[in-house]
């Protein structure tokens, strides 16, 4: 396979309720390649877990609907896949970690049944395989007494082993592509940091593609090589993490970033974003930051802003890229 493993283009997205359009997903060009680990950040509200779950049409349509663009893995249209073929994508192809375990595990089953209903999904029969298989993944994401843990129920299991369990449920296709969504936002700092390790070991292990998406940049700068920023919709920002947190460009990220609190510096106050983000049924015209942005010019309140630059994008206005990649802002 030529190009990247997930494309997409110019994606525009709105959900239709009674109070009228919401514009949720606003021209969203992302490449991901082979192997890369891309965390995706940004304010809550901004999009974030809609884009993941555009990738895999888990939206409800209606009231969603895609006004523009496409979406491609591994060179296929995903927006044009049938039922069979959509089936396939999601978990043999792209497996997903969903933000809260106690909602997307039944509590009325065990967890040897669950994970036997997503291997016989994945095409696996025979009892002894699926056994076998269902201790192999919990193994996998290091649960103790595997064979013990097949015949509890979600709610005897910790926030930790829950979400341990939903890690396993999406590896258990062996997906190319592991998408997962705030996989750390219900546990406390200690088990964050062991599902991270954990997450980590995994896409080195089996060679995943990951795209990691969190309001935390500490997670995101833990985990990943590359960031893309979102705001109210829109990717403003998209770097290497370490180029990103060391020279931010976009007004949105340096605000976020100068938003966390400094543990080197405890007295010092952070600093926050002066506004509040604009509502999605009613979006400002031109770029979406600019009644927050201390930088704007008349453009920027008629035109929306694209995307520019290379290997550090941008999408703002005020920025343009000099011979040496840098963007600068105009005079």
């Amino acid at each position: 396979m030529s190009g990247p493993l997930l494309e997409i283009t110019g994606f525009r997205l709105a959900f239709d309720g009674y109070e009228g359009r919401a514009q949720v997903l606003n021209g969203i060009d992302l490449r991901v390649e082979q192997g890369e680990t891309v965390g995706i950040v940004g304010e809550t509200g901004c999009g974030k877990s809609v884009l993941a779950r555009s990738i895999l049409r888990l939206n409800p349509t209606p009231p969603a609907r895609v006004l523009t663009g496409g979406i491609r893995f591994a060179g296929q249209d995903v927006l044009a896949m049938d039922g069979p073929a959509l089936m396939a994508l999601r978990g043999a192809g792209i497996g997903m970690v969903f933000q809260d375990p106690q909602t997307y595990l039944n509590p009325v089953f065990t967890i040897g049944s669950q994970l036997a209903d997503v291997l016989r999904a994945h095409g696996l029969r025979g009892r002894a395989a699926i056994r076998a298989r269902s201790l192999e993944l919990l193994e996998a994401v290091r649960l103790p007494e595997p064979a013990a843990l097949l015949r509890r129920y979600p709610h005897e299991l910790s926030g930790g082993m829950r979400q341990r369990v939903l890690i396993a449920q999406a590896l258990a296709g062996s997906p190319r592509l592991l998408l997962a969504d705030e996989p750390t936002t219900a546990l406390d700092v200690t088990i964050q940091g062991q599902v991270l390790a954990l997450v980590a070991d995994l896409v080195a292990r089996f060679g995943l593609t990951l795209v990691l998406i969190s309001h935390d940049l500490g997670v995101i700068g833990a985990i990943c090589r590359r960031v893309v920023v979102m705001y109210a919709g829109s990717i403003v920002e998209d770097a290497p993490a370490e180029e990103l947190f060391a020279h931010p460009r976009h007004p949105y990220t340096r605000g976020l970033l100068a938003a966390v609190p400094d543990l080197e510096r405890p007295t010092q106050m952070p600093a926050g974003i002066p506004g509040s983000i604009p509502s999605l049924r009613d979006p400002p015209g031109g770029c979406r930051f600019h009644p927050r942005c201390d930088l704007t010019m008349d453009i920027c309140r008629r035109e929306a802003p694209r995307l520019s630059g290379t290997g550090h994008r941008t999408a703002c206005h005020a920025l343009a890229p000099n011979q040496d990649g840098y963007a600068q802002v105009r005079p």
